[in-house]
């Protein structure tokens, strides 16, 4: 992928004409309703969380998932000509076929390869965790979302969708979050920080 070009286009984009704007300079992007969103990189605390996650992850999932960290999501929201919707998740727990199509093929995930999304709340992100990309990860059809504040007590929300209706949310756990859905998992979130 090259460069960002213009952090702002004069018009809305696909996820298609979004994916061939390669990566920016610096932190990281998303679209939203055709509108990219410019973030700033993540912090230090931020990234050894999601590195911890991810070590603690990875060695419980069973054969044919894998654990993923910082990769675009094409939520699958609209059409693909029309102004689309891609989030970039801090860690999301994919079919492990997804991984092989993309480095076959191209491209990026979709929400149907999904089965967790993770994401770590930015104190200037908190709104968009917790709300935004609560409602569009539930419309796209990803079966799990948890996320992870770092605020002390570190605490995770583990999301499943329930209807059509979006998300139920379990209560905020601190120190273990166990859970047997979809997979057997155990993290220890006192090592998130």
């Amino acid at each position: 992928m090259t460069a960002l070009p213009d952090p702002s286009p004069d018009r809305l984009l696909t996820v298609a004409e979004y994916a061939e704007l390669g990566e920016p300079a610096f932190g990281y992007t998303e679209l939203v309703e055709g509108r990219l969103l410019m973030s700033p990189s993540p912090t230090p605390r931020h990234n050894i969380a999601s590195g911890e996650l991810y070590v603690q992850l990875r060695p419980q999932l069973p054969g044919g998932l894998a654990v993923v960290q910082d990769v675009d999501v094409d939520l699958g929201l609209v059409p693909p000509n029309s102004p689309g919707f891609s989030r970039r998740p801090d860690l999301v727990v994919v079919d492990s076929a997804a991984v092989d199509r993309i480095s076959e093929e191209g491209g990026m995930l979709r929400a149907a390869e999904v089965a967790v999304v993770i994401e770590i709340v930015s104190p200037s992100a908190h709104r968009i965790d917790y709300k935004h990309k609560h409602g569009e990860y539930a419309d796209a059809g990803i079966p799990h979302y948890w996320i992870v504040d770092l605020s002390e007590p570190v605490s995770l929300v583990a999301s499943h969708l329930a209807s059509e209706f979006g998300y139920a949310d379990a209560s905020a756990v601190t120190e273990t979050f166990a859970t047997s859905v979809p997979f057997d998992v155990r993290l220890d979130l006192t090592q998130l920080t």
